[in-house]
């Protein structure tokens, strides 16, 4: 395989717009273009958790979901293109199911933190959140695959269970909100 960027700068999108894995340009504020921001920056968020103390049962997991995360960034590039598939949403849930059983029912709303890594997690989750919202907001206008929009909303449960899955293995306690006017 050749280069793909052999240059990174090429100043075509100095006006304001950026080209489309399709070859067409569209304006860098453009809903699609901001999913894929959303869907990026999810998946360096993901990374930087992955440079923290992540237990051994989550890591490959997490590298899964980041290249399932460029292919969703690639199908949003790229209109009419599909690439995930149901079998990725199916494995999402499998890992819910599995890593859910080895925890303790919730009886409490949880708030962010307990380790750094879980609080990254936590912050994958709100990321992954706001990405399916701006990816919803695209598909009222433009077609999206109904497998991405499953695959986002599988994607933050399954990062929720993982945040405290994080914590139980580090031996810390979830942090529980306390609702103060109970």
């Amino acid at each position: 395989m050749g280069n793909r960027l052999s240059k990174i700068y090429t100043r075509t999108g100095d006006n304001g717009t950026t080209g489309l894995g399709d070859g067409s340009r569209i304006n860098k504020d453009s809903l699609r273009v901001d999913a894929m921001g959303d869907v990026d920056e999810l998946n360096s968020v993901i990374g930087m958790m992955l440079t923290e103390a992540v237990p051994d049962i989550l890591v490959e997991t997490l590298v899964q979901i980041q290249h399932d995360l460029f292919n969703l960034g690639g199908e949003i590039c790229i209109p009419g293109y599909v690439i995930l598939q149901q079998s990725r949403i199916d494995d999402l849930e499998e890992a819910i199911d599995t890593l859910n059983d080895d925890l303790a029912p919730l009886k409490e709303f949880i708030l962010p933190g307990g380790t750094k890594t879980a609080a990254y997690c936590h912050l994958a989750r709100t990321v992954c959140r706001r990405a399916e919202r701006k990816l919803i907001e695209l598909h009222r206008s433009e077609a999206v695959t109904d497998i991405s929009l499953k695959y986002l909303n599988r994607l933050s449960d399954l990062l929720f269970v993982m945040c405290r899955t994080i914590n139980k293995e580090a031996g810390v306690s979830d942090v529980l909100w306390k609702n103060e006017r109970a």
